[in-house]
Order: C-alpha cells, then structure tokens, then sequence
C-alpha cells in the first residue's frame, strides 16, 4: 500500500504544480502560481550580503519591492528593474511535508516548481518532513553519491546539500555535503531537513534523491558509505565542529568490496566531561568474536578490516556545569590489501629499559591525488599511520602499505647512573637490537641518551671498529654514522658526526651526551655489523671531551674541534691525544692560519705537548698565526681551550699524517696558498730529483735551509720547519 500511495501522491502533485511555468526565453516578466495544498512557498529575498552596486528591485503589480513571498494558491508575475538580478537576489522554495497527519510522498522528490520556471538566480530548494519518532526515514542519493565537507569548505561546483535532523524540537545538523563521493544513504527518525543550494548558473533540474519509509533506527542517524574501488571518505559526527548532543547514538555504515581493506584514522576529536556512562566508539567487524568491539576515542582504531562494518559513535550524560564538548573528525581508507599486510613480524623489547620505539610516516610532498595509506597495525587489527611500541613487553605488528620507503623508523633508549658507586667502570653496549633490524622498514636514528651524576663520573666511548670524523676535506662514505652531542638541558654542543673506518679508537665525555646512531641508505642493513659502541662510566674529569688518536699510517687523519660551525662554548677545554707508531712520524698541519676568536675577558690558547720529553708549546688564538706545520716523532697532546666570553668562534682543523723516518714523504701536505707560493719561489731555481742533501737559500735576508728532514740536519744552529716543498717533498727549514 505504502508504494501505491507513492507513486499516487507523487503523481498528483505533479499534476498540481503544472501551473507553476517561466515565460517564454527573452521575456522580462516571471510568472509563478502555486496550487492549493501543495505546502510550498516560494520566497524571492536579497542575497547575504548585498552587493554594494546599483539597487535593483522587484517589480510586482507596478510596485517595487525588495522581497517577494508567493504563498500556496497564489500567482505572482513580476520582474526586475536591472539585467543582472543574480548578483542582487536569491530564490527559496520551501516544502513542508506533514508525515504526521496523514501519508509521506515516499519515492523520487521532484524539483517543484521546476528550474526552468524560475528567475536566474541562486536557488535553494528545502524539504522540511515532520515525523513520528516511531517512523524512521530513509534519504536515498544517487551516483554519483554524496561527500561530506567540514567547516570552511566549499563544492567545487557550487551545489550542496544541507541535510539536519531534529532532536524534540532541537534542530541537529547532520552535514554539508558534495557530490561525488561514497554516502549513499542517510536515515533518520523524527523528520529530516533537507536543503539543496543551486547556484544560479547551473541548469540541474533533478533532486538526485529520494525518501523511503523505514522503521525506527533507535538513534540519531545512520549514514551508510559505499565503496567501489580504493579511495577514501571524511566524515563528522553531527554539529561538527559543534557538540555532538548529550547522550546521543550516531551510527556509520561502511560497505566495502571483499577484495580491499579498510582502516579507520581519528583526525579530530574532543571529549565532554561525563557523570553517566562513558563516551566510546564501537565496531561490528566482520569475523570478530567480541562484537561489538568498544575503544575509547583516545585509542589507536582498527585498521586492515575486511568486508563491511559498523562505526558509532555514543556520547554520556554530561556534567551541567562543566558539560565540555563531545566532535569526532575521522577518516576511512579503503585500499588493496599489501603483501606485508598477511606477515606479522614480532618485535621483542622484554628485554629492554627505557626505550621506546616509533614507526611513522617520512615527511613527503602533499599531493591532490589518492595516495594509498601507510598504516602499521598492532596485532594486525588496531592500525595507525605511526605506532609507538615501548621496552618490556613483545608486540605483533603488521604493515598496511603499498610502498614501505615511506615509512622510517626512530628508536630512544636512555641508559642512566643515579649511584656513581655502583656505576663505576660498568659497561653497556650500543647496539641496535636485532628485532627492529629484522623489520622491513629503514631505521632512521637510534639514540642513546647517556645519563652520568653531575661532577661524579664522565663517559667513555669505544667503537668496534676505530671511527673517522666527517669532515669537508673528509667526508664519511658508509651507510650510516653517529651523531655524539650533549645531552645536558641548555647546552648546545655537539662534538661531531663519526663513522667506521678511521684512526679514533675512544672518545671521552665529561657529561650527559646523546649518541645517535643515523643511517643514509638501505645498505645499513647489509652494513649492520660494522655497527657498536660500548660506553662506560670512568671517574670524572674537567675537560669537555678527550679523543685518543691512533693512526693507520696509510692514510691522513682529518680532525676538527667540536661545535666546529659555532664554535667552542666559554670556558671550554678540549684534547687529542694522538700517538705515533715507532718507527714513523706525523706531521701535524693546521688547515686555516687564524682562529678568529676576540676575548672579552681570559684567554683562547692552544697547547702541544711532546708525552715522552712533556716539552710543551703555548699558543695564543686570538693573535697569532697558528703553527706552521710539525714533525713528531713520539705520540702527543694537542688541548685547545676557549675564552670567556668569546665574540668570535674557536674552530680548529687539522691534519696529521705519517711516513717512515727514514723514507721520503708520500703525500704533498696541505698548506695556505700564500705558503705554497713562498716554497715555490725559493726552490724554483732548484732542478731534478732530491739528492738528500742539503741547499742553502737566501731569501730576502733570510737563510733557509731546504733538507730532507729539520730533525738529522747536524749542521750548526736550530732551525725550524717551514713549509714542504710541494714539487720534491723536500722540508723547508728556517734557521731560529
């Protein structure tokens, strides 16, 4: 019977509303009447805002009117008095449809009267359905269905549709939406408002919707969501971004095609102050053996679902006095299940203390077009786009992702001293664990934080295989290296980026430091095992930081002081300790004549000390030219210590290299242009290859002496190294 009187009630007012035409195109005049009983009104008002231009007005029975309101029964022909009225009016159709009193026009809503009848202007047609609070009602909305929008946004074609419900007499807002999307249906109980906006350029003269009659839903509103494909859909609990009503249930209906997955991402959200009952959402998931499933909102939410399922949303009674504010802003992404997706991979941090560890997404490039989500999945149904696991328990996890490079990872451990006592030369190593390396996901750093007691003990750092410093001249080339900084709140210092393969074999801290193990490629993995620290707690000591050198004669060693770009903080003291192998020298060589340091109060010095003969040599940074290049043949100390406070930086770059005493070097040593040209002018008379004896040479009232070595010349006097002779490796020496 309900579908006969249907298609019978949608009939007559088809019937009923004939009389409601546009006059013919090119026409001034508009001519609308409305029949008696069809509940429309037509209202024909300014738009908000009005436009700041020349008025216009209505012309109606040689009257100018600035509104018009067309009642049911009556005719109106008017016209305007400019040729732009869409700029200065808009349309509003009203229909009121009483379910209470009497039958509901179930099926297709037509547009009455039509678009073609009326004026050239924006256009809002309103459906307002009263109802019982036992009758549910069902909105229908054709392909290509509707997309809900938040606050602010706007339909690219301009046509929107309104959609509220009532609670009472309490108008709720449901949503604004767009076409093009997935929302197939809306049903609700106790009557619906339905507004859809036309600007008035477009020629729709379709609803695109229709109403049904349903039972009661015993709820605010259900929404269902219709997938066809990958995509994904935003939705709002209703009076977003508004409170949602106290007490209230909102169901989300999300059909999905067998062959994909589904997973659920809160983008916004806020909690009311409850007295009764507890705000939390629920899942009906298919195949789960605990429906409904019920999380908090602060919750990570399922993720890699398959098949359809339920989404609600249920709030509590509020406190009067303080009720706050219950808005759910989410997401649903729909996308073909990964291989990943079917492993689980089992990280064991038992075993661990205080570290944490989180996968989440890489920083990328936004794009308008659908990206397939990045989701990590705890237990392979809770998934998020990141996931923080913590040390002392196993966790399962699964990956939902079509491209894992987008994803990385970051791991924190924290290794702390509270009793210096007990601490006093235990070790801990620096390793990262095998379980997160297992994962299919880029590590990108692990960070140690190393926590000592203040003036009680300092930290010492030896790698398993001996580190270089990244330097310019220099640069690191594996896969991955560590950043070793201070760890001390306020302290911005940081004593250089280290990797595998060079000369340092410990590096000593005064205090607290972070060391940060980062990698740069993939290969990290196939690299791992070059990878390994171990620290220990040693009696403290005053400098910031001790590095011990020792050397691989084959190469250069490159060295800079710490913070080497802003230089070394007040009052700061760092150290070298480089030893020479028997049977070889090193010639130290500093990579830059000045400093740069001005001191306000104290002084900037540096000081090279000989360990075996404790013969030291002082050197002022702040005016002097720093050393010319040195030779040494036992190991020894090279301590720089900072002014305070310093108005320019102490940053110092050397170089130290070994040959065999008694062979000729191998290497031209680096020296500042201005030095290279001196050399070159006085051995430019010099011919052929080195006899191994020695020239005098004077130059501009100087004697040098250009030998094989300053150290065994025997002749008479001291005489000291200059330079090197960049064509014959010959030395320069100046007599003191």
């Amino acid at each position: 019977m309900a579908g006969q009187n249907c298609g019978v009630t949608t009939a007559l007012l088809g019937v009923l509303l004939l009389g409601a035409v546009r006059l013919p195109r090119g026409a001034e005049a508009s001519e609308i009447a409305l029949p008696h009983g069809s509940g429309i009104t037509v209202f024909i008002k300014p738009g908000t805002p009005p436009l700041p231009v020349k008025p216009c007005y209505i012309i109606s029975s040689k009257r100018y009117k600035t509104s018009l309101t067309i009642k049911p029964g009556e005719k109106e022909v008017f016209s305007f008095s400019c040729h732009n009225p869409e700029n200065h009016f808009v349309v509003e159709i009203q229909k009121n449809i009483d379910c209470m009193s009497g039958p509901c026009p179930f099926g297709e809503v037509q547009l009455q009267p039509s678009t073609s009848a009326l004026p050239t202007l924006n256009r809002t047609f309103i459906w307002d359905v009263k109802a019982h609070k036992s009758i549910g009602l069902e909105l229908q909305f054709a392909i290509p269905r509707l997309r809900q929008i938040g606050p602010g946004e706007s339909c690219p074609d301009g046509v929107t549709h309104s959609i509220s419900g009532r609670i009472d007499a309490t108008a709720v807002k449901i949503g604004t939406f767009c076409s093009n999307g997935t929302v197939s249906r809306i049903k609700m109980q106790e009557g619906v408002k339905m507004a859809l906006h036309l600007p008035w350029f477009h020629n729709r003269n379709v609803s695109g919707f229709s109403i049904a009659n349903r039972s009661s839903i015993k709820r605010l509103c259900i929404i269902e969501s219709v997938f066809e494909g990958e995509g994904s859909a935003t939705l709002m609990s209703a009076n977003y971004p508004d409170g949602f009503p106290e007490d209230e249930l909102m169901t989300w209906q999300f059909v999905i095609p067998a062959h994909l997955r589904a997973s659920v991402s809160f983008l916004h959200f806020n909690v009311s102050n409850c007295e009764k009952k507890e705000e939390r959402v629920e899942y009906y998931i298919p195949g789960s053996t605990t429906n409904p499933e019920v999380f908090r909102l602060q919750d990570k939410q399922p993720g890699n679902m398959a098949g359809n399922f339920n989404l609600s949303l249920q709030g509590c009674d509020q406190d009067a006095q303080n009720p706050g504010i219950l808005r759910l802003q989410f997401q649903v992404l729909v996308q073909h299940p990964q291989n990943e997706s079917n492993k689980i991979y089992l990280v064991d941090l038992s075993n661990e203390q205080a570290m944490s560890l989180t996968i989440e997404p890489r920083p990328i490039k936004l794009s308008r077009k659908f990206v397939p989500g990045c989701f990590v999945c705890l237990e392979s149904r809770t998934c998020s786009t990141n996931l923080t696991l913590t040390s002392g328990s196993k966790h399962k996890i699964s990956f939902l992702c079509d491209n894992l490079t987008r994803l990385w990872m970051n791991a924190e451990k924290t290794i702390s001293c509270t009793d210096h006592r007990y601490c006093h030369r235990r070790s801990h190593s620096l390793q990262v664990p095998g379980d997160i390396l297992q994962l299919p996901v880029q590590l990108h750093d692990f960070s140690w934080k190393l926590l000592v007691p203040k003036d009680r003990l300092s930290l010492a750092l030896v790698p398993t295989q001996k580190l270089q410093q990244h330097t310019q001249e220099k640069a690191c080339n594996t896969s991955f290296s560590y950043l070793v900084a201070s760890a001390v709140p306020g302290q911005d210092f940081y004593f250089g980026f280290f990797c595998p393969g060079g000369s340092i074999e410990q590096i000593q801290v005064k205090q607290n430091i972070s060391v940060t193990l980062r990698t740069f490629a993939p290969s990290f993995r196939q690299e791992a095992t070059r990878q390994g620290l171990t620290v220990s707690f040693i009696p403290f000591f005053k400098e910031e930081g001790v590095f011990t050198v020792t050397p691989d004669t084959k190469n250069k060693v490159y060295l800079r002081s710490p913070n080497w770009d802003r230089g070394l903080p007040s009052l700061t003291s760092v150290s070298w300790n480089i030893s020479v192998p028997s049977n070889q020298v090193a010639c130290l060589t500093f990579l830059k004549e000045r400093t740069g340091v001005v001191c306000q109060t104290g002084r900037a010095f540096m000081i090279i000390q000989e360990q075996r003969s404790k013969v030291e040599e002082i050197f002022s940074l702040e005016d002097e030219v720093l050393p010319k290049p040195s030779f040494h043949h036992h190991s020894f100390w090279v301590n720089i210590s900072n002014c305070s406070p310093s108005l320019h930086v102490v940053g110092l770059g050397f170089l130290t290299a070994w040959w065999p005493q008694h062979g000729q070097p191998s290497y031209t040593l680096t020296d500042s242009l201005p030095l290279r040209q001196k050399v070159q002018e006085v051995t430019r008379p010099l011919k052929g290859p080195s006899t191994g004896k020695s020239r005098r040479v004077k130059k501009k009232g100087n004697w040098l002496l250009l030998i094989p070595d300053c150290h065994h010349h025997r002749g008479r006097g001291r005489w000291r190294l200059t330079a090197v002779c960049p064509r014959t490796h010959h030395l320069l020496c100046e007599k003191e």
